[in-house]
């Protein structure tokens, strides 16, 4: 059993997916979210989208550093991690302008006070506001914000995100098919949109990333970051601190920076591609839980997916890699290892793609290609070797 598993959590989800099996899939069963009739305006022109996500467990690692460093601003980094996770999901299905949002944190008061709420509040505020400058509208209707102490230890940051869009203007991912290459975007570096380097792990895969790379000093000092039931050779079994700094991007940034990187939106270049080459885009893929297998799930049956061209997986990635002792299959399971949103396309239409990206300060490049097959398939070329799912 991988370490992942034993700590009680699961890239695949299977026991969701199992949970939700027997409801609607949405009119697009292949679309990256579930897309239904218009329910709120009663048109046939329309379609109504909401989806549900969150930082997930990133709100430890920021609750680690903030205790550590006394820097409340990495609540703001959180903020923008639950609104990306629920924006980037959307963005896949064609939607980048009208959107509403509403929060839902679930704090323990004993452990976070009002100055948190209030870095995750206004933080969330201030992206919306620079996605605004873009031309992505996404208008924050308040939401929920619970004391309840008896069910978490720290604190939950989650959303949810509505869009009421033109049928005409979803991306299905139906029309992928052989004979496409795939575009990957970089979600690390430095964007024309970012401050600072990002490290591009996003905010998946961090229970794993958490545990491997800190030190047990953080089950002596913080027991509230993690499950008693979970057995103590999976609890933070690495070798760093937060604050151990490394050398990264011709500078240094500390663990804790590199861990707690903002989830990087592809809002601005999908709002220019899906307005100006919609009809070249067949198919868009989040990179999100699943890592690098996440496409399995969005295309279309006879198709073998073949990625041979991905970035060289950034620092944190390799951090994470040595530190776990994980296999390669495990990593490109888990996590987006530098690469967090792919794009369908044709070849001709490659370049407009890469175009795009790099007038926003985006790393992008082919990353492989879609071929022809009896069943579903996954290839993955490593330097690792040749994965296969």
């Amino acid at each position: 059993m991988s370490l992942y598993n034993k700590r009680g959590v699961s890239a695949q989800k299977e026991e969701v997916h199992a949970a939700v099996k027997n409801l609607d899939a949405g009119l697009f069963p292949k679309a990256f979210c579930k897309v239904y009739p218009d329910f709120l305006g009663g048109s046939e022109d329309y379609v109504n989208i909401m989806h549900a996500d969150g930082a997930g467990t990133k709100s430890i690692l920021a609750y680690l550093y903030w205790k550590e460093t006394g820097d409340i601003s990495v609540w703001k980094g959180i903020a923008q991690d639950a609104i990306v996770m629920n924006l980037d999901d959307l963005l896949c299905v064609g939607v980048y302008d009208k959107l509403v949002f509403n929060s839902t944190i679930d704090r323990n008061k004993k452990r976070i006070p009002g100055e948190v709420l209030e870095q995750v509040i206004n933080g969330s505020q201030e992206f919306f506001d620079q996605m605004a400058g873009y031309g992505i509208h996404i208008h924050y209707l308040g939401g929920e914000t619970a004391d309840v102490g008896d069910v978490v230890r720290t604190i939950a940051v989650n959303g949810t995100m509505t869009s009421r869009w033109p049928r005409k203007k979803l991306i299905t991912n139906e029309k992928i098919q052989a004979g496409d290459v795939i575009i990957g975007l970089a979600g690390f570096g430095t964007c024309a949109y970012e401050k600072e380097y990002n490290s591009g792990l996003g905010s998946n895969g961090l229970t794993s990333a958490r545990h491997d790379v800190l030190g047990k000093y953080y089950a002596t000092q913080y027991p509230e970051t993690f499950e008693p039931a979970l057995s103590s050779d999976v609890v933070y079994i690495g070798a760093h601190k937060m604050t151990d700094q490394l050398g990264v991007n011709g500078g240094t940034m500390t663990i804790g920076k590199l861990l707690l990187s903002p989830t990087r939106t592809f809002a601005p270049v999908l709002k220019t591609l899906l307005e100006e080459h919609f009809e070249s885009i067949h198919g868009l893929i989040h990179c999100s839980g699943g890592g690098q297998t996440k496409c399995l799930k969005y295309v279309p049956e006879n198709v073998r997916i073949v990625k041979d061209n991905l970035f060289e997986p950034p620092v944190i990635f390799n951090i994470i890699q040595q530190a776990a002792q994980a296999p390669a299959t495990e990593m490109y399971q888990v996590f987006n290892m530098g690469c967090r949103l792919e794009v369908y396309t044709s070849e001709k239409e490659a370049g407009a793609v890469m175009q795009t990206a790099a007038h926003y300060g985006i790393e992008a490049r082919i990353i492989g290609r879609v071929e022809e097959a009896d069943r579903k398939e996954l290839i993955i070329y490593t330097k690792e070797g040749e994965l296969r799912y």
